[in-house]
């Protein structure tokens, strides 16, 4: 779903009212259902808005590109994220939007593409949060539709301005212009074809109807169409999840030239560096602060300015103290009594002044997976495994496949999108059986697996402590118990009592492994694990990992997360396993190779 401003809600519906008139036109769902789309979208929105509460003043330049907004303050179910902070966006910038999970991120999207506080009219803010929905338009139609749509919207503000301007000149004018010279309407189709190809969309799939895909690739449907539009700002929540790895890397080197406003959150260190040009950091006080460069200069500046206000506190504090000893020692005597209110003076001045802060470090987030019995290989093994979904091998995703998981194993599955990596760990799971040949685990192995689709599996109406204490009652129902265990895994204070509806993506996903942690599991399953993560989050996992005394496969769209955790590379292609030779860091440069922006 793409949200926008308030006028272009406006515009939206006058054109939705438009479109319902002439339903017999239409190629998706029927007018009635339309509305009926839209106005559960309408009560969403006021749900929204009811939870999430922000005051602030818009300061930029009535006809300029920036946003600035003064005395910026955000909550959320009467939470404060962000208190008094300055927002500061310029054109042609690229920012990731850090924090840890659950410090507000995706409600600061919102807050803005929403229009908690009014934008210019002419700034159009679009938000990826939601696939595409489920119509009778193929990918391409979907895509080029909301161009069309996106450029009338630029002809008809166009129009507006030079009937209001009298001709007179308006810099803003020269902006529309460049825009719609850019879109080019004559190329829509090939270019969308395009766009998605780069997502990973086969010319079979760009066939397909939208209500006949899934989930995962109507995000892909979503995130080509918010492209092509190439708002003026884009804000983009976890862009990369369900993406292969081939897409990840297009999606990199596309977003590189965008030279329009882009804020976005992102899990991986890897992308933030490829991307990014600068770094908003929303911190445990609920400020914002900014950094110039990528997440690795981010991290160095970072770092220097603590060391840098921690000697500066000491300094001070040092100093206030011995002035605070003469000043005890002063007595009555009445030139030392001058001197001491002097002093006091100083301090007075000091504390008007704003005193340094001492540094705060932010408490490093550690995971443990607690060690399991070592079991002899093989422990987990695949003896001629051909596997087909309709059962006919000739169109098998694997064909006679050996391979073998043990305890040390540190396997990352990588390959093109489609190649069944998933599937795979189905099989190695027992949720998919094969189509011909054997899985044979050990007799005493414990198998956990985390899936996409394991935090969608929690119930949001319960607690987290409450959650554990029905999921695992044989082993505590003391709540003190759980409050250690899901501690353990960044999960403090009222993240373990609220309802689990509450919680970040980030947050969910941590409690999800902490349930693994309870199973005590020889070989854990991951797939896709870093969804929402905070990168701080995503090494804490990397070194739970690396510390696990059993067995892990991964697939992941990380590379970084990928490049710390595998000691092997299986690539998934052409119905068979191959072991990667190489290092993750060639397999990307190698997609790197194929890509043509």
């Amino acid at each position: 779903m793409v949200v926008s401003n308030s006028k272009q809600k406006r515009m939206a519906a006058k054109a939705a009212n438009k479109a319902g008139k002439k339903g017999s036109e239409a190629k998706g769902a029927s007018s009635t259902k339309g509305v009926e789309k839209s106005m559960k979208e309408l009560k969403l929105d006021a749900i929204r808005s009811a939870e999430r509460s922000a005051t602030g003043v818009l300061t930029s330049n009535i006809q300029g590109r920036d946003i600035h907004i003064d005395s910026y303050s955000l909550s959320f179910h009467g939470r404060m994220l962000i208190e008094n902070a300055r927002v500061e966006l310029n054109y042609g910038n690229r920012y990731g939007l850090l924090g840890d999970n659950g410090c507000g991120k995706s409600t600061f999207l919102r807050s803005i593409a929403e229009g908690d506080i009014e934008l210019p009219p002419h700034m159009d803010t679009y938000l990826l949060s939601e696939e595409a929905e489920p119509t009778e338009y193929n990918p391409i139609e979907y895509v080029v539709k909301a161009a069309r749509d996106e450029y009338a919207r630029l002809e008809k503000e166009l129009e507006d301005m030079l009937a209001a301007d009298d001709g007179a000149e308006n810099p803003l004018v020269d902006g529309i212009y460049e825009r719609m010279d850019q879109m080019d309407a004559n190329t829509f189709e090939p270019r969308a074809a395009e766009l998605l190809h780069g997502l990973g969309f086969d010319k079979e799939r760009m066939k397909l109807p939208t209500k006949s895909l899934s989930g995962g690739w109507r995000m892909r449907v979503a995130l080509a169409q918010c492209l092509f539009k190439r708002p003026t700002v884009l804000l983009l929540d976890d862009p990369t999840n369900h993406l292969d790895l081939q897409s990840v890397v297009y999606l990199e080197e596309y977003l590189k030239t965008y030279n329009r406003i882009l804020l976005m959150v992102s899990h991986s260190q890897d992308f933030l560096n490829s991307v990014c040009t600068n770094i908003v950091h929303i911190t445990p006080k609920r400020r914002l602060v900014y950094y110039g460069g990528n997440f690795d200069t981010f991290v160095r500046t970072k770092q220097e300015n603590e060391v840098n206000q921690a000697k500066a506190y000491e300094k001070q504090q040092d100093e206030i103290e011995h002035i605070k000893k003469f000043i005890a020692s002063a007595g009555t005597y009445s030139n030392l009594v001058r001197q001491a209110k002097s002093k006091q003076k100083i301090i007075d001045k000091m504390e008007a002044d704003g005193l340094i802060e001492k540094v705060e470090t932010e408490r490093k987030i550690k995971f443990r997976f607690p060690d399991t019995n070592r079991l002899p290989p093989p422990v987990l093994s695949f003896s001629d495994v051909t596997f087909s979904y309709d059962g006919n091998v000739d169109n098998a995703l694997y064909y006679e496949v050996d391979a073998a998981v043990d305890m040390d194993s540190r396997i990352a599955l990588i390959g093109p999108n489609g190649t069944g990596k998933s599937t795979l760990l189905k099989l190695m799971s027992g949720e998919l059986e094969p189509t011909e040949g054997r899985v044979q685990r050990h007799t005493q192995l414990k198998l956990a697996k985390y899936s996409q689709h394991s935090n969608d599996q929690l119930n949001p109406d319960v607690s987290p402590i409450d959650h554990m204490r029905n999921k695992f009652p044989q082993i505590s129902t003391d709540i003190d118990f759980w409050r250690q265990q899901l501690g353990r895994f960044g999960l403090s204070g009222n993240h373990q009592t609220n309802n689990i509806r509450t919680l970040s993506d980030g947050l969910k996903s941590r409690l999800v492994f902490a349930e693994i942690a309870q199973e005590a599991p020889g070989i854990i399953l991951f797939d896709e694990p870093t969804n929402g993560l905070a990168p701080e989050a995503i090494d804490g996992l990397a070194d739970a990992i690396n510390e696990f005394n059993g067995g892990v496969v991964l697939v992941s769209h990380d590379f970084r997360l990928i490049s710390q955790v595998a000691k092997e590379l299986w690539l998934c292609e052409n119905r068979e396993i191959v072991k990667f030779t190489d290092s993750i860091e060639k397999y990307k440069e190698n997609l790197r190779k194929q890509v043509s922006i």
